[in-house]
């Protein structure tokens, strides 16, 4: 009776540990790819500040290429 719940308990813990390895890889995809959204957004945020500060006319080159001819 006591070997049967040492064999029970030697396996939900082996299943623990497995689902525990697989939440820890899961954690560490989840945090890359919320580094990776946070360089994103950086990039986006620094573009849109540079947009924001170049006038019109040099922002578009090609409008005033249009205009010209």
């Amino acid at each position: 009776m006591l070997e049967q719940r040492l064999i029970e308990l030697r396996k939900e813990f082996k299943l623990g540990a497995a689902q525990l390895e697989a939440l820890d890889q899961q954690r560490a995809q989840l945090r890359d790819t919320l580094l990776r959204i946070s360089g994103a957004i950086q990039v986006v945020e620094e573009l849109l500040s540079q947009q924001a500060e170049t006038p019109a006319s040099i922002e578009a080159p090609e409008a005033s290429l249009a205009t010209a001819r």
